[in-house]
């Protein structure tokens, strides 16, 4: 029994030296000098601990030849089997005690205990950090049997360590991903750490995104015997990226829709002279400019289509007062719907400023807006006050971009009504 018991502390005092090796070899390898000081602390604490392991064996190899040495002469082991030499069995214990005394001086001296209390308790340490990690930390036999399994692997996945323990880690993965696993223990086998993100399975069935890192276990003589895995919920940065992506789409639509409209004012656009139609050009542009600022408000979502009417017609006040009667109910417009609207009332505005209620000063503009339906929306833009008005005798540029944004863009209806007391428009678009 000694003997097996001398083989065995060997063993475990030469896995120890292996493993102090492999961390010297890792801290000249490194070119991280925080890298470089674990490696070597490693290396420290392992030595230490094979210490620990051959003062064990000399001990065990101590005790060996004294109770050799009673049988050589014919000591009994315990004081009850040999009552009547109770001299010579005194003088054993007391030659024990005295070396034993002898070994713990020694053992003081060359600081072996500290050494030992050390290990262990870098052990302990070792393990409340696993144990504790936020992360999911798994052990599992190559043959994908779960080993261990820590208190953050509990809140990630919802099985208690007692539920799990023993049962196959396919348990965690959804069917199509097993063919994954699969491919994965093939490089854990053969000594590779693997990094990749894939998805999980809940206790309760529910799918999850992980990050996961899985390394190899090796035994004492560096056999590969496990393997431990690291798991990282990633589910909000995942949510995250396919939010970016979903922006990044809409931003390309609407950089697109833009250009578009953009393209087809300029088409639309003409005036008796070159500085009249660039200045025609630049506020059907600007009208969109603005209307873009609203969707920054409402991250992308649309424009409240009271701020975009009183936008257009900001322009169009008199001390501070608006020139204008603004009425209806809270309506959040799409986008594209919003830049159509946009370039209508601009038009719209910039006539009535020009030939109608807006250029006298005792005009008015009311606009007004209701659903008619779920689905449909009516604007009406109503003008009084202003000159004496007469049907044209031609349709107008303003007139052809307002059929063009509303009709051809968001398939509304657009009625114009010249009356003498002002115009009146009706832009009737679905929603």
């Amino acid at each position: 029994m000694g003997a097996s018991l001398v083989d065995k502390l060997s063993e475990q005092a030469r896995a120890c030296y292996e493993h102090a090796l492999d961390a010297k070899r890792k801290a000249l390898r490194t070119a991280n000098p925080a890298l470089k000081t674990d490696f070597v602390e490693m290396e420290k604490r392992w030595l230490r601990l094979a210490d620990s392991y051959l003062f064990s064996e000399k001990l065990t190899d101590f005790i060996a030849a004294n109770l050799e040495w009673r049988r050589r002469f014919d000591e009994p082991s315990r004081v009850s089997e040999r009552p009547h030499q109770p001299l010579r069995l005194q003088e054993t214990l007391q030659q024990w005690g005295l070396l034993a005394r002898q070994a713990a001086d020694d053992l003081k001296a060359r600081g072996e205990m500290e050494t030992l209390r050390e290990t262990k308790q870098h052990f302990r340490w070792l393990a409340s950090i696993v144990e504790w990690s936020d992360d999911a930390i798994i052990g599992k036999t190559l043959d994908g049997i779960i080993k261990s399994w820590n208190k953050g692997a509990e809140r990630l996945f919802g099985y208690l360590a007692e539920e799990i323990i023993g049962q196959p880690v396919t348990i965690l993965l959804p069917p199509e991903r097993l063919q994954q696993l699969y491919a994965l223990m093939v490089h854990i086998r053969r000594g590779d750490r693997v990094e990749y993100e894939t998805v999980h399975r809940r206790k309760d069935g529910s799918p999850i995104d992980v990050s996961m890192i899985i390394s190899p276990i090796r035994d004492g003589e560096g056999k590969i015997i496990g393997a431990s895995k690291i798991a990282r919920d990633i589910t909000d940065r995942k949510r995250r990226e396919a939010q970016l992506f979903a922006l990044a789409d809409e931003a390309e639509h609407r950089g697109r829709n833009l250009f578009a409209n953009v393209t087809a004012i300029v088409g639309l656009s003409q005036s008796d002279t070159p500085n009249d139609l660039k200045e025609a050009i630049r506020g059907r542009i600007r009208a969109l400019a603005s209307v873009h600022s609203l969707f920054a408000q409402s991250r992308w979502i649309g424009a409240e289509l009271a701020a975009l009417v009183k936008q257009e017609l900001s322009p169009y006040s008199r001390d501070g007062e608006m020139r204008t009667k603004i009425d209806g109910p809270a309506i959040m417009v799409r986008p594209k719907l919003a830049q159509a609207m946009a370039v209508a009332l601009h038009e719209l505005a910039t006539n009535a400023a020009k030939y109608g209620a807006l250029s006298g000063a005792k005009g008015q503009v009311h606009v007004e807006w209701s659903r008619i339906t779920d689905r449909q929306l009516v604007l009406r833009w109503t003008e009084a006050g202003g000159p004496r008005v007469s049907p044209p005798a031609r349709k107008g540029f303003g007139t052809a971009v307002i059929e063009r944004m509303i009709r051809d863009g968001v398939n509304g209806r657009v009625q114009l009504d010249w009356r003498a007391e002002g115009l009146a428009c009706e832009i009737a678009v679905p929603t």
